[in-house]
């Protein structure tokens, strides 16, 4: 029976971006639940920001049997960039990375992000999205740079939530 590769890629591909928009809205469904348990008097900003701290270090260590500094300081810094962009892209961004101003830098951009269309639908604030994105990254260099022994560290430059129309981050290891 011959298979129609087209409409197989297409029923493919739909799924994924079913799945990537769920991950989106779990993650929301899960806030309203722990602002629930958390009582009235809770901070819905540092709820966000726990969470994205407890998931940044878990995303972390997985990235840590992927890393290797065999090839010098340079090429750890694009793997590292690498991994935050497919972890980026798993959630169904669309993200590139790009060299930095310094051998020890790297731009990774963001065009199009599934996570404020998905705020929208659970009323959280823009400013919450974007500071908690920045957490999460924040958060998932904690290991590899203990483990590494390296001072790593991310700046968000734009976010699409703060209305700049893109995600801008530097991952850099900075001067010892």
């Amino acid at each position: 029976m011959p298979v129609n590769a087209e409409k197989e890629i297409t029923k493919l591909w739909k799924a994924k971006q079913g799945a990537q928009g769920e991950i989106c809205n779990t993650y929301y469904r899960w806030r309203e639940f722990a602002l629930g348990l958390a009582g009235e008097n809770a901070d819905p900003m540092t709820v966000a920001l726990d969470a994205a701290e407890a998931f940044g270090r878990y995303i972390g260590k997985g990235m840590l049997p992927r890393l290797n500094l065999l090839k010098g300081d340079e090429a750890f810094i694009g793997m590292l960039a690498k991994q935050f962009a497919a972890t980026w892209a798993n959630e169904g961004a669309v993200v590139t990375v790009e060299p930095g101003e310094k051998p020890t830098e790297a731009v990774i951009r963001c065009k199009r992000d599934t996570w404020p269309t998905a705020a929208k639908t659970f009323d959280v604030p823009m400013e919450e999205v974007a500071r908690t994105r920045e957490k999460l990254f924040e958060s998932m260099l904690v290991d590899p740079s203990v483990f590494f022994n390296k001072p790593l560290a991310i700046e968000m430059q734009k976010a699409i939530p703060r209305g700049e129309g893109e995600w801008v981050f530097k991952l850099y290891m900075k001067e010892q």
